[in-house]
């Protein structure tokens, strides 16, 4: 993600091939790495990524193609998107859950249209607005206007005269441009990554199984689930020392919002002339990383607390074992010894998985600009006031464009 900021999208897509083969890979796992994480924590595993981790690897793909003007390679993304989603899509069967993604179609309904493909382009626009509304309800994020001008573009050029009515109904104060006209234009499509992805911390739940282990536990952490590391070590000993007590790791979200509502982009040719217009939200990571983590906690936190049971058996088993395998005399320290040392690793080894890609954005803007062809100057303005600055780091961009050409833009904000 990285390179692909840096404009080097050769290197990227390397990278992001690689990523791609690992996660294919890991799809297997093996019984070793499973045992050795019910033993101390899911972080012994591979990390796979969630679903629409693998669906962003085929976008920055495509983005990269799209930027060095292989419209092939591209298309082969949009197609690898589009595949990845129904195999989801399928494995949901019904049940709600990640299984489709607005932003992925609507990238692929502007490639397809760019390389002049405008029945797959319908295509991947009306799946676009499906999943868009379909989404609406927990990640705030409605089908944009230009996906919707998109849609009746399209539809009218294939001559789809019940779609376009349909569409026009339900979009009624939707304008857009016949795709004849888009024909003797330029295309300038600016993607713009605002804000951090949203990071995952430790919730820790203490578990007493004893009065005297209550006590502990709220003399020792209060009423607060939060964790700190200085307190690790200071919490493997009191437990341990107690050895009534069975932490349990769960991840917890925390976000990293973007305070940039919407950028304003502006092409001015060399007479002057000046072509602007806003971006729209088109995707919310944090949203979609909240989603996911909720669907998953459940199983999560049932492997959690059988693995923690595991732990507090085994650790007072080697307590019992070494107290039998000693005299009577020495019994009682040695178990101490071992309990500090067997349940003090347990509590010690319990943390959650907070792994994550987070170089990927909080959301994702986009803006179309449809221009004549020519020379401009490209310039961004975020709400609020301020210069924006292209993912390439200069504040300005030169464009050439050419009829019918679509060329992409990206820029990187991370406040």
């Amino acid at each position: 993600m990285t390179l692909h900021l840096a404009g080097d999208y050769a290197q990227s897509n390397e990278a992001l091939e690689q990523a791609e083969e690992i996660v294919e890979r890991l799809y297997t796992k093996t019984v070793r790495s499973e045992t050795l994480a019910f033993l101390t924590n899911d972080n012994a595993l591979p990390y796979e990524g969630d679903p629409y981790e693998h669906v962003m690897i085929n976008v920055v793909k495509a983005l990269n193609y799209a930027a060095q003007n292989d419209v092939t390679g591209a298309l082969v993304e949009a197609r690898r998107i589009d595949h990845r989603l129904n195999v989801l899509s399928d494995k949901l069967k019904g049940k709600s859950g990640y299984g489709n993604d607005g932003f992925a179609r609507y990238l692929s309904g502007i490639l397809y249209e760019a390389a002049g493909d405008l029945n797959n382009a319908f295509i991947a626009y009306r799946n676009a607005c499906e999943a868009y509304e379909a989404m609406r309800g927990w990640s705030q994020v409605a089908c944009p206007a230009s996906l919707r001008a998109d849609l009746l573009s399209s539809a009218e050029a294939l001559g789809l005269a019940s779609e376009v009515d349909r569409y026009r109904n339900k979009y009624p104060d939707v304008e857009w441009l016949s795709a004849s006209a888009r024909q003797q234009l330029a295309q300038v499509v600016m993607i713009s990554y605002n804000g951090r992805a949203p990071r995952k911390e430790d919730l820790y739940l203490d578990l007493p199984i004893s009065l005297d282990a209550l006590q502990l536990v709220l003399l020792n952490r209060g009423f607060s689930h939060s964790f700190e590391n200085r307190n690790r070590m200071m919490d493997s000993v009191l437990y341990g020392l107690s050895g009534r007590v069975v932490r349990v790791a769960l991840p917890r979200m925390v976000r990293q919002k973007t305070r940039i509502p919407f950028e304003t982009i502006t092409l001015t040719d060399e007479q002057g002339a000046s072509y602007a217009i806003q971006s729209e939200r088109v995707h919310d990571l944090t949203a979609l990383a909240e989603k996911t983590l909720a669907e998953r906690l459940p199983a999560m936190t049932v492997k959690a607390v059988a693995r923690a049971a595991m732990k507090f058996s085994m650790a007072e088993g080697a307590v019992i074992g070494s107290q039998q395998a000693v005299g009577r005399d020495a019994a009682p320290w040695v178990g101490l010894l071992v309990s500090l040392l067997a349940k003090g690793l347990a509590v010690a080894s319990e943390e959650a998985d907070k792994r994550s890609w987070r170089t990927l954005p909080d959301e994702i803007h986009v803006a179309r600009v449809w221009v004549p062809s020519g020379r401009y100057r490209a310039t961004v303005h975020h709400a609020g006031g301020g210069v924006a600055v292209w993912a390439a780091g200069v504040k300005e961009a030169s464009l050439h464009l050419s009829q019918g050409q679509t060329m992409f833009l990206f820029r990187r904000v991370v406040q």
